[in-house]
């Protein structure tokens, strides 16, 4: 009996000692180590947390596996910025192909409203004369699209205008952007000082405001003329989505460039951009909310610049401006303020080394760079003695011309036509 109980113990002592040895397979990590062969964990092998040892033929058993890990980060994809916006654009290849510098009328107020402006990067408006302004708005590869427009409205597809003549001033801005003109043709002794420019005419002979560009035309244009205009930089402007410090409150600013031909601007918190209103041409008294054709929307712009520019009145409608190689002063309106800066197209290095311009840059009067909002930019060209001054919050013109209100944040700027030089 003693012999069987000291069998039995010794027994007991021989299974003590065995291991039980099972395999957890491991998931192979993705990557440059997709393809090795799996890692063999045994069990009950030292960690700091071994955990409990499972036979392989426990039924309640779930194999342990290592989670998908990434060998690499990955490196963010960066941004690429519209030079002339500051925002990010779509297709980055849009960026080799030359601006268009397209002509657009104001006048006659039938042409409103007009189709395109709300895709615009940036838009000069400037005195034609007798009373009008016109608009060069600069397309660069923000062109509307068939899917972001009304076709229950004015326009049956992605169109731009209505386009108007060429002006003498057009080829310095062409210039500054390396851009190509698209216009309505024009008189001979304009057309004759402008280059890379595309005629394009109305449809109907009888309405002057018939002459408008397919979208799909104007991006063919822009690739046909990338080589021979060659390389470029827009480059030169800043842009800060917080607004830089000091400056003046400026909630509104009213420009008149005659009776019937007035341009009011309010800032509106809600979109953080500048409105703009045209007043009547019938009476100047009533302001309206001004739209764009294709999608009704109302026309914003983040930066309002008013320009002061050297005006040459060569006839009564044949005006030229200087736009290259000068520093002028301005007044930028963004994000409910103004700002008292200056504008320049002297020539910096680039422009020394590759004989090419670049569109005017925005300083302080130290010569720093100047911080726009990132969004679009309406610029409006006035003479540089233009007076400016802060006055009431109205839409009189008897008001707002007689009483200078300093503070309150609502600014007048009133045009007076150039002399014409005999």
């Amino acid at each position: 009996m003693r012999k069987i109980i000291v069998l039995i113990i010794l027994f007991s002592l021989l299974l003590s000692s065995c291991v039980f040895s099972i395999n957890i397979p491991v998931k192979p990590l993705p990557g440059k180590n997709a393809t090795s062969t799996p890692t063999l964990v045994a069990a009950n092998e030292e960690k700091d947390d071994p955990g409990e040892s499972l036979p392989e033929d426990d039924p309640t058993h779930t194999p342990t596996t290592v989670p998908d890990m990434p060998t690499d980060t990955p490196t963010p994809v960066p941004l690429v910025i519209n030079p002339l916006t500051g925002l990010p654009v779509d297709n980055p290849d849009c960026l080799n192909n030359p601006p268009a510098v397209i002509s657009i009328t104001n006048f006659p107020a039938s042409a409103r409203p007009q189709a395109g402006l709300d895709y615009a990067s940036i838009i000069f408006e400037a005195w034609i004369g007798e009373g009008d302004t016109r608009f060069l708005a600069i397309f660069y590869c923000d062109f509307p699209q068939e899917n972001s427009i009304d076709h229950s409205a004015l326009v049956p597809h992605a169109a731009i205008g209505p386009i108007r003549s060429g002006r003498i001033w057009y080829e310095d801005i062409r210039e500054l952007l390396n851009g190509f003109i698209i216009m309505a043709s024009a008189w001979s002794g304009v057309s004759s000082n402008l280059s890379d420019y595309a005629n394009i005419f109305g449809s109907d002979s009888g309405n002057i405001n018939s002459a408008m560009i397919d979208v799909t035309k104007i991006e063919e244009i822009s690739k046909s003329v990338q080589n021979r205009l060659g390389k470029f930089s827009l480059e030169g402007n800043v842009f800060d989505e917080n607004p830089p410090d000091g400056g003046v409150p400026g909630e509104s600013v009213w420009i008149r460039y005659a009776l019937l031909n007035q341009v009011l601007w309010r800032y509106r918190e809600d979109s953080g951009a500048y409105h703009r209103f045209n007043n009547d041409t019938q009476t100047g008294t009533t302001f309206t909310e001004a739209t764009d054709r294709l999608n009704s929307n109302p026309l914003t712009y983040e930066n309002v610049i008013i320009m002061f520019a050297d005006h040459h009145a060569l006839d009564v409608a044949y005006i030229d401006i200087d736009f290259v190689g000068v520093t002028r002063p301005a007044l930028l309106f963004r994000d409910g303020r103004m700002y008292e800066i200056q504008w320049t197209t002297v020539n910096g290095e680039y422009e020394q080394q590759t004989g090419k311009r670049r569109p005017p840059r925005f300083i302080d009067k130290e010569g720093n760079p100047f911080p726009l909002k990132p969004g679009q930019t309406w610029v409006m060209v006035v003479p540089s003695y233009t007076r400016y001054y802060e006055t009431l919050d109205s839409e009189n013109i008897i008001q707002m011309l007689n009483n200078e209100t300093p503070g309150s944040g609502h600014w007048a700027v009133v045009f007076r036509a150039p002399v014409v030089q005999k």
